[in-house]
Protein backbone atom coordinates (compact mmCIF):
# COMPACT_ATOMS: atom_id res chain seq x y z
CA UNK A 1 0.00 0.00 0.00
CA UNK A 2 1.08 3.48 -1.04
CA UNK A 3 0.97 6.22 1.37
CA UNK A 4 3.70 8.38 1.59
CA UNK A 5 6.27 10.09 -0.38
CA UNK A 6 9.38 7.80 -0.26
CA UNK A 7 7.08 4.68 -1.73
CA UNK A 8 7.45 5.32 -5.59
CA UNK A 9 4.82 2.73 -6.83
CA UNK A 10 1.94 3.60 -8.38
CA UNK A 11 -1.39 4.64 -6.59
CA UNK A 12 -4.04 2.57 -8.25
CA UNK A 13 -7.63 2.07 -7.13
CA UNK A 14 -7.06 -0.76 -5.75
CA UNK A 15 -4.68 1.06 -3.44
CA UNK A 16 -7.27 3.48 -2.02
CA UNK A 17 -9.64 0.42 -1.45
CA UNK A 18 -6.40 -0.97 0.92
CA UNK A 19 -6.11 2.75 2.24
CA UNK A 20 -9.66 2.90 3.28
CA UNK A 21 -9.66 -0.43 4.65
CA UNK A 22 -6.46 0.58 7.07
CA UNK A 23 -7.88 4.15 7.68
CA UNK A 24 -5.05 5.79 5.94
CA UNK A 25 -6.40 9.24 5.00
CA UNK A 26 -6.24 9.88 1.02
CA UNK A 27 -4.70 12.69 -0.08
CA UNK A 28 -5.65 14.44 -3.42
CA UNK A 29 -5.01 17.77 -5.14
CA UNK A 30 -5.60 19.52 -8.65
CA UNK A 31 -3.17 20.24 -11.10
CA UNK A 32 -3.15 21.00 -14.76
CA UNK A 33 0.21 21.73 -16.36
CA UNK A 34 3.74 19.58 -16.33
CA UNK A 35 5.92 21.96 -13.76
CA UNK A 36 2.97 21.73 -10.85
CA UNK A 37 2.07 17.99 -11.52
CA UNK A 38 5.55 17.24 -11.25
CA UNK A 39 5.82 18.78 -7.83
CA UNK A 40 2.80 17.48 -6.42
CA UNK A 41 3.23 14.42 -7.34
CA UNK A 42 7.02 14.06 -5.77
CA UNK A 43 5.84 15.13 -2.51
CA UNK A 44 3.43 11.85 -2.14
CA UNK A 45 0.16 13.55 -3.00
CA UNK A 46 -2.39 9.99 -3.65
CA UNK A 47 -4.62 11.50 -6.45
CA UNK A 48 -4.30 14.25 -8.80
CA UNK A 49 -7.45 15.41 -9.80
CA UNK A 50 -7.53 16.99 -13.48
CA UNK A 51 -10.24 19.22 -12.53
CA UNK A 52 -12.94 21.38 -14.93
CA UNK A 53 -11.57 24.09 -12.41
CA UNK A 54 -8.76 24.33 -14.75
CA UNK A 55 -12.00 26.86 -16.42
CA UNK A 56 -11.80 28.85 -13.80
CA UNK A 57 -8.01 29.18 -12.02
CA UNK A 58 -6.11 28.71 -15.70
CA UNK A 59 -8.61 30.15 -17.83
CA UNK A 60 -10.41 32.94 -15.95
CA UNK A 61 -13.65 31.27 -16.69
CA UNK A 62 -16.32 32.47 -13.93
CA UNK A 63 -17.80 28.90 -13.92
CA UNK A 64 -16.31 25.54 -15.16
CA UNK A 65 -19.04 25.20 -17.75
CA UNK A 66 -17.10 26.70 -20.50
CA UNK A 67 -13.86 24.32 -20.95
CA UNK A 68 -13.38 21.60 -23.61
CA UNK A 69 -13.41 17.78 -24.04
CA UNK A 70 -9.72 19.11 -25.87
CA UNK A 71 -8.57 21.54 -23.37
CA UNK A 72 -9.02 19.11 -20.60
CA UNK A 73 -7.28 16.53 -22.83
CA UNK A 74 -5.18 19.04 -23.24
CA UNK A 75 -3.97 19.67 -19.40
CA UNK A 76 -4.41 15.92 -18.74
CA UNK A 77 -1.69 15.03 -20.79
CA UNK A 78 0.57 17.70 -19.45
CA UNK A 79 -0.01 16.25 -15.86
CA UNK A 80 0.50 12.90 -16.77
CA UNK A 81 3.82 13.18 -18.30
CA UNK A 82 4.39 14.95 -14.63
CA UNK A 83 3.84 12.44 -12.55
CA UNK A 84 5.54 8.51 -11.82
CA UNK A 85 3.06 7.92 -8.58
CA UNK A 86 -0.15 9.52 -8.53
CA UNK A 87 -3.28 8.28 -9.63
CA UNK A 88 -4.57 10.41 -12.61
CA UNK A 89 -8.15 11.58 -12.38
CA UNK A 90 -9.57 13.75 -15.42
CA UNK A 91 -12.83 15.31 -14.78
CA UNK A 92 -15.23 14.79 -17.80
CA UNK A 93 -16.41 18.46 -19.24
CA UNK A 94 -19.59 19.89 -19.46
CA UNK A 95 -22.17 18.75 -22.08
CA UNK A 96 -19.94 15.41 -22.88
CA UNK A 97 -21.68 13.15 -20.72
CA UNK A 98 -25.14 13.98 -19.30
CA UNK A 99 -28.47 12.39 -21.12
CA UNK A 100 -26.00 10.46 -23.53
CA UNK A 101 -24.51 7.69 -22.65
CA UNK A 102 -22.98 6.48 -25.45
CA UNK A 103 -21.20 10.08 -26.01
CA UNK A 104 -20.06 9.67 -22.50
CA UNK A 105 -18.34 6.60 -23.04
CA UNK A 106 -16.49 8.35 -26.28
CA UNK A 107 -15.19 11.49 -24.48
CA UNK A 108 -13.89 8.85 -21.69
CA UNK A 109 -12.08 6.71 -23.88
CA UNK A 110 -10.57 9.76 -25.84
CA UNK A 111 -9.28 11.06 -22.32
CA UNK A 112 -8.14 7.80 -21.78
CA UNK A 113 -6.36 7.28 -24.92
CA UNK A 114 -5.29 10.84 -25.64
CA UNK A 115 -3.67 11.54 -22.02
CA UNK A 116 -3.24 8.23 -21.14
CA UNK A 117 -4.64 8.52 -17.57
CA UNK A 118 -6.24 6.53 -15.26
CA UNK A 119 -9.50 7.63 -14.28
CA UNK A 120 -12.15 10.21 -15.14
CA UNK A 121 -14.88 11.87 -13.11
CA UNK A 122 -18.28 12.79 -13.32
CA UNK A 123 -20.80 14.94 -11.50
CA UNK A 124 -24.24 13.70 -10.42
CA UNK A 125 -26.58 10.76 -9.04
CA UNK A 126 -29.24 8.63 -10.40
CA UNK A 127 -29.26 11.12 -13.58
CA UNK A 128 -26.16 9.76 -14.77
CA UNK A 129 -26.35 6.16 -13.99
CA UNK A 130 -26.54 5.29 -17.33
CA UNK A 131 -23.02 6.89 -18.31
CA UNK A 132 -21.77 5.19 -15.32
CA UNK A 133 -22.01 2.09 -16.52
CA UNK A 134 -21.71 2.59 -19.93
CA UNK A 135 -18.00 3.70 -19.41
CA UNK A 136 -17.44 1.27 -16.88
CA UNK A 137 -18.21 -1.54 -19.57
CA UNK A 138 -14.76 0.22 -21.41
CA UNK A 139 -12.84 -0.58 -18.33
CA UNK A 140 -12.53 2.67 -17.25
CA UNK A 141 -12.45 3.65 -13.85
CA UNK A 142 -14.99 6.22 -12.69
CA UNK A 143 -14.80 8.29 -9.59
CA UNK A 144 -18.69 10.30 -8.89
CA UNK A 145 -19.66 13.20 -7.53
CA UNK A 146 -22.32 14.71 -4.93
CA UNK A 147 -23.44 17.24 -2.72
CA UNK A 148 -22.21 20.70 -4.48
CA UNK A 149 -21.83 19.99 -8.22
CA UNK A 150 -20.04 22.90 -10.23
CA UNK A 151 -21.61 22.35 -13.70
CA UNK A 152 -24.96 22.50 -12.37
CA UNK A 153 -24.22 25.95 -10.86
CA UNK A 154 -26.87 27.62 -12.73
CA UNK A 155 -29.57 25.07 -11.49
CA UNK A 156 -28.71 25.63 -8.04
CA UNK A 157 -28.29 29.33 -8.20
CA UNK A 158 -25.35 29.39 -5.92
CA UNK A 159 -22.58 27.95 -4.36
CA UNK A 160 -24.36 27.08 -0.88
CA UNK A 161 -23.67 24.28 1.27
CA UNK A 162 -25.80 21.37 -0.24
CA UNK A 163 -28.28 18.48 1.16
CA UNK A 164 -29.09 20.53 4.77
CA UNK A 165 -32.72 19.70 4.40
CA UNK A 166 -33.86 16.13 4.55
CA UNK A 167 -35.25 15.57 1.25
CA UNK A 168 -31.85 16.22 -0.03
CA UNK A 169 -30.01 14.23 2.16
CA UNK A 170 -31.69 11.56 1.28
CA UNK A 171 -31.46 11.48 -2.07
CA UNK A 172 -27.70 11.97 -1.50
CA UNK A 173 -28.00 8.70 0.36
CA UNK A 174 -29.60 6.98 -2.32
CA UNK A 175 -26.99 8.11 -5.19
CA UNK A 176 -24.29 7.45 -3.18
CA UNK A 177 -25.21 4.08 -2.98
CA UNK A 178 -26.41 3.38 -6.35
CA UNK A 179 -22.89 4.81 -7.92
CA UNK A 180 -21.04 2.41 -5.37
CA UNK A 181 -23.36 -0.73 -7.11
CA UNK A 182 -22.95 1.03 -10.77
CA UNK A 183 -19.05 0.23 -9.73
CA UNK A 184 -17.93 3.41 -8.97
CA UNK A 185 -14.38 3.01 -7.19
CA UNK A 186 -14.95 6.30 -5.38
CA UNK A 187 -16.65 9.55 -4.49
CA UNK A 188 -16.38 13.03 -3.75
CA UNK A 189 -18.99 14.90 -1.67
CA UNK A 190 -18.48 18.62 -2.39
CA UNK A 191 -19.94 21.41 0.69
CA UNK A 192 -22.19 19.18 2.95
CA UNK A 193 -22.96 18.97 6.33
CA UNK A 194 -19.99 17.21 8.07
CA UNK A 195 -21.98 14.65 9.60
CA UNK A 196 -24.06 13.62 6.84
CA UNK A 197 -20.77 13.19 4.64
CA UNK A 198 -19.17 10.55 7.46
CA UNK A 199 -22.49 8.75 7.14
CA UNK A 200 -22.22 8.21 3.85
CA UNK A 201 -18.57 7.26 4.16
CA UNK A 202 -19.54 4.95 6.91
CA UNK A 203 -22.33 3.67 4.55
CA UNK A 204 -20.36 2.73 1.33
CA UNK A 205 -17.48 0.53 0.67
CA UNK A 206 -15.34 2.80 -1.64
CA UNK A 207 -13.67 5.94 -0.60
CA UNK A 208 -15.17 8.93 0.10
CA UNK A 209 -13.17 12.15 -0.39
CA UNK A 210 -14.53 15.14 1.26
CA UNK A 211 -13.93 19.24 -0.23
CA UNK A 212 -15.62 21.20 2.59
CA UNK A 213 -17.20 17.99 4.54
CA UNK A 214 -15.58 17.34 7.45
CA UNK A 215 -12.81 15.29 8.61
CA UNK A 216 -15.64 11.83 8.77
CA UNK A 217 -14.32 10.97 5.40
CA UNK A 218 -11.83 8.76 3.93
CA UNK A 219 -10.14 11.47 2.53
CA UNK A 220 -9.58 15.47 1.38
CA UNK A 221 -9.27 17.35 -1.98
CA UNK A 222 -8.41 20.71 -2.79
CA UNK A 223 -7.53 23.12 -5.58
CA UNK A 224 -3.88 23.55 -6.04
CA UNK A 225 -4.14 27.04 -6.77
CA UNK A 226 -6.56 27.57 -4.00
CA UNK A 227 -4.26 26.06 -0.75
CA UNK A 228 -0.67 27.80 -2.06
CA UNK A 229 -2.49 31.07 -1.85
CA UNK A 230 -2.31 32.05 -5.53
CA UNK A 231 -5.99 32.83 -5.85
CA UNK A 232 -7.04 35.73 -3.01
CA UNK A 233 -10.27 35.88 -3.62
CA UNK A 234 -11.02 32.35 -3.01
CA UNK A 235 -12.39 32.30 0.67
CA UNK A 236 -14.15 29.69 1.23
CA UNK A 237 -14.64 28.11 5.26
CA UNK A 238 -13.58 24.90 4.03
CA UNK A 239 -10.27 26.44 2.54
CA UNK A 240 -6.59 26.01 4.15
CA UNK A 241 -3.96 27.45 2.77
CA UNK A 242 -0.69 26.20 2.86
CA UNK A 243 1.31 29.11 1.25
CA UNK A 244 1.38 32.49 0.34
CA UNK A 245 2.20 32.43 -3.23
CA UNK A 246 0.36 35.46 -4.50
CA UNK A 247 2.30 37.83 -2.24
CA UNK A 248 5.84 35.35 -3.17
CA UNK A 249 5.61 35.78 -6.57
CA UNK A 250 4.25 39.37 -6.79
CA UNK A 251 7.41 40.43 -4.61
CA UNK A 252 9.21 38.46 -7.12
CA UNK A 253 8.14 40.07 -10.26
CA UNK A 254 8.13 44.03 -8.59
CA UNK A 255 11.65 42.99 -7.87
CA UNK A 256 12.70 41.46 -11.30
CA UNK A 257 11.15 45.15 -12.59
CA UNK A 258 12.86 47.32 -10.47
CA UNK A 259 16.63 45.29 -11.16
CA UNK A 260 15.85 45.99 -15.22
CA UNK A 261 14.94 49.42 -14.45
CA UNK A 262 17.94 50.11 -12.31
CA UNK A 263 20.28 48.47 -14.49
CA UNK A 264 21.19 45.76 -11.87
CA UNK A 265 20.43 42.99 -13.61
CA UNK A 266 21.91 41.55 -15.55
CA UNK A 267 25.35 41.85 -13.41
CA UNK A 268 28.40 41.35 -14.78
CA UNK A 269 28.29 37.52 -13.10
CA UNK A 270 25.16 37.17 -15.13
CA UNK A 271 26.70 37.45 -18.72
CA UNK A 272 28.60 36.05 -21.13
Amino acid sequence: MSTGSTDARRVTTHTLQEMKAAGVPIAMLTAYDYSLARLVDSAGIDVILVGDSASNVMAGHETTLPITLDQMIYHASAVVRGCQRALIVVDLPFGTYQGNSKGALNSAIRIMKESGAHAVKLEGGREVIGSVERILTAGIPVMGHLGLTPQSIYKFGTYVVRAKEEAEAARLREDAKLLEEAGCFALVLEKIPATLAAEVARSVSIPIIGIGAGGGVDGQVLVLHDMLGINKEFNPRFLRRYADLHTVVSDAVAGYVRDVRAKDFPSPKEQY
